[in-house]
């Protein structure tokens, strides 16, 4: 039985019940890739950013900001070639004065959207995230 049977196939939300194990497993039976940002260490959206662009091999002038982030999790990767699905998980996601509630909502709009992009296209895009 999937581990996905009752997750939504584009959607971003909270890891709540799921373990790393299980959804690194998850992927594989199912050929999606599997993308993971420990953004534990970050303070600052910038850094943030930054943990994402390096940990996700993304260009690093695109991942700089918002805008740059959409770009990669949505263009960059579709003109790549024919993509299987994803599961992505952000993990340890600030709870900082430099990175407030406002910036992590702005942040996980961008991954809302990208979800959406994907969608649209029948490619499965699900994040699952934790604050720090």
């Amino acid at each position: 039985m999937s581990l996905f049977k009752t997750v939504r196939t584009n959607i971003v939300q909270s890891i709540r019940a799921f373990r790393m194990p299980e959804l690194v497993g998850e992927a594989a039976r199912l050929g999606h890739h599997f993308l993971y940002a420990n953004c534990s260490v970050a303070k600052t959206k910038a850094e943030v950013l930054e943990s994402i662009s390096t940990s996700f091999f993304f260009p690093k002038q695109l991942g700089k900001n918002y805008d740059g982030l959409y770009d990669c999790l949505t263009n960059v990767l579709h003109k790549a070639g024919p993509q299987p699905g994803f599961v992505i998980v952000l993990e340890g996601l600030p709870a900082t004065q430099k990175f407030d509630k406002e910036a992590r909502e702005t942040l996980l709009d961008v991954f809302r959207e990208a979800a959406e992009f994907w969608g649209e296209r029948r490619i499965h895009f699900r994040v699952f995230y934790s604050f720090s």
